[in-house]
């Protein structure tokens, strides 16, 4: 099993929660604050299996494009969205309480 932390540009996450929802994709939305990447941010947390991973990523990748499709956006963005895939094994010790 495997965690991917997805922070996404805000001007994309609506519509990439509604089409992956859409496509049985199960996730957590964090609302976040700060200063990561100097812009306004979405956090999407994903479980998944290592297998789908492809797919889902593929997913990302067409929903934001759909978004610069019917926005206009006119300069495309290089960096859409950051993400890192944790293996849930080794997350463990994060969650522990004392």
């Amino acid at each position: 099993m495997k965690l991917l932390i997805c922070i996404i540009d805000n001007f994309y996450a609506d519509e990439v929660e509604k089409q992956l929802r859409d496509k049985g994709y199960r996730m957590t939305e964090l609302a976040s604050s700060g200063g990561f990447m100097k812009k306004g941010n979405t956090t999407f947390l994903f479980g998944l299996e290592e297998d789908d991973l492809p797919a889902l990523r593929s997913a990302l990748k067409e929903a934001c494009a759909v978004v610069e499709e019917r926005k206009q956006r006119k300069n495309k963005q290089a960096h859409r969205y950051t993400s890192f895939l944790l293996d849930v094994k080794d997350t463990a010790p994060l969650f522990l309480t004392t």
